[in-house]
């Protein structure tokens, strides 16, 4: 059950997420005139040949899974994590920030129904990406805004977008986002999977991923998924 997750955690991680909450609730914005890659920044759209493959990490995976799973053209988010040393890590592992990995989100899409420069939007509008290793009052490597590439196409896209934000100068400081090649992912254990939709009435899901759902719904409106 993912109630007797949270009761297990250890002290000192409950109270880091104790301060989270007291200090997050209402805090995020979503940018306003963002912008995005005209078609020929895009660039020629390769063959669909089915559902394709995007990673990103943007703090707590619990919030990034709920923000994902909301977008039309998304068929399935699983949390896990990418980018670190060891095989199969552990959630403790991770919270030690000692493995080197991030908590990710691997988004399995349709490309027919929502494309890789969107899914990256949302990603840069859904987090402070000027933040290193940080995200509120969660701290660490394993909370750090990064972009996993799949593909050198992707790697390109996310290069040419970020770019564009900091030179319009949508945040008040550069964007510290990695863009890394994708190598490999490790599933989080079942109680941190679906978090969001299996414990919506949790007080972190009150408090911090549902006023930030609603807030995104607001502005990306045609594109979410109806609740």
């Amino acid at each position: 059950m993912r109630h007797t997750a949270i009761v297990l955690v250890p002290a000192a991680v409950a109270l880091t997420f104790g301060l989270y909450l007291l200090n997050s609730a209402g805090e995020f914005s979503v940018p306003e005139n963002f912008p995005v890659l005209t078609a020929e920044e895009i660039g020629p759209k390769p063959p669909v040949n089915g559902p394709e493959l995007a990673t990103f990490g943007s703090g707590c995976f619990w919030c990034t899974e709920a923000v994902f799973q909301q977008l039309k053209g998304v068929v399935k988010v699983e949390s896990g994590y990418s980018g670190g040393t060891v095989k199969n890590p552990s959630y403790h592992q991770i919270c030690t920030g000692e493995t080197g990995h991030a908590e990710v989100v691997q988004v399995t899409f349709d490309p027919k129904l929502v494309s890789y420069p969107e899914l990256l939007e949302l990603f840069w509008r859904s987090h402070d990406p000027t933040t290193r290793n940080r995200q509120g009052h969660d701290s660490g490597t394993q909370y750090r805004s990064v972009v996993f590439c799949h593909t050198d196409a992707q790697k390109q896209l996310a290069e040419r977008y970020k770019a564009k934000i900091d030179a319009v100068g949508v945040y008040s400081k550069p964007i510290v986002s990695e863009i890394v090649p994708f190598v490999e992912f490790f599933p989080a254990d079942a109680s941190h999977r679906n978090f969001y939709a299996e414990n919506s009435k949790q007080p972190y899901c009150q408090s911090v991923i549902r006023p930030k759902l609603d807030k995104l719904h607001k502005v990306f409106q045609e594109r979410m998924k109806p609740e």
